[in-house]
């Protein structure tokens, strides 16, 4: 974890390359406390896949402890019916 204060945010070019180098959120304080995290869109659009992966999976244990399942049999033939294969 790379920590860099604000006065720092002026040098971009050096900031972008952190980030690309880092290959993880770079962490901007103001007065030594945590302000603003930056990071690389590559990283960013990694984290938030990983997020609403996470999502689904929660939504399918959720369904599942709620009952909310049919068997293999049951779902292929409903996809069946509904896309007229």
């Amino acid at each position: 974890m790379q920590i860099v204060p604000m006065r720092d945010l002026k040098n971009t070019v050096e900031i972008e390359r952190m980030c690309a180098e880092a290959n993880e959120p770079i962490f901007i304080t103001k007065n030594g406390y945590g302000r603003l995290v930056v990071m690389d869109i590559d990283y960013y659009e990694r984290t938030m896949r990983k997020i609403d992966e996470a999502a689904l999976v929660n939504k399918g244990i959720e369904d599942y402890e709620n009952g909310n399942v049919v068997d293999g049999k049951t779902a292929l033939k409903r996809i069946r019916e509904k896309h007229g294969i």
